[in-house]
């Protein structure tokens, strides 16, 4: 029967089980424009980032990317199958930069449940503890971290969707509005 479908709207406290693991769909490439402004951004005054001539001459033969924007990538990937429905962040724990990251690598990030429990303080809530790892395009990692976060449990108000209600319901007949 046609009608509204609910999209992807993340997991909740209880959809958490320990040993559960998600692999994030999406892979990230990292460009050379990408790296350069996210150091330019952060204030980032290494120049191994940012100018060709000292990444040629160091040990890695040409430019890093800058570890905070991996970092902020893996991150970033986990948000679809963990954290979509989280409103704090506890901790980042054990990061380590196991490989280093260059222009044009393609990050893909994987994420295990380490632990949950109960909130004690928030009855519309739990805790839950991952570990993420990220690999490059060649299945080397590059990076592990564990990351503890407040998710919502099911029903909780303060997770209800924000999606605005249209004043006229979207159907297969509505006209393009021309102005």
């Amino acid at each position: 029967m046609p009608g509204l479908r609910e999209g992807w709207t993340g997991r909740f406290y209880e959809d958490f089980g320990v040993g559960d693991v998600y692999q994030h769909p999406l892979g990230r490439t990292i460009t050379e424009t990408d790296n350069s402004w996210f150091t330019l951004l952060t204030m980032n005054t290494n120049q191994a980032h940012f100018n060709a001539q000292v990444g040629e001459s160091s040990e890695f033969g040409r430019m890093l990317v800058a570890s905070p924007l991996t970092i902020a990538v893996a991150i970033g990937q986990s948000v679809v199958d963990t954290t979509q429905n989280a409103f704090a962040n506890l901790g980042l724990d054990d990061l380590r930069l196991t490989a280093p990251v260059f222009a044009g690598d393609t990050l893909w990030s994987e994420s295990i449940v380490l632990g949950k429990r109960e909130s004690a303080s928030r009855p519309q809530a739990g805790i839950v503890t991952i570990r993420t790892r990220t690999l490059n395009q060649d299945a080397v990692e590059v990076l592990t971290f564990r990351r503890t976060f407040y998710v919502h449990r099911r029903g909780a108000e303060r997770a209800a969707s924000s999606f605005p209600q249209a004043a006229t319901p979207l159907s297969l007949d509505n006209e393009p509005v021309r102005r």
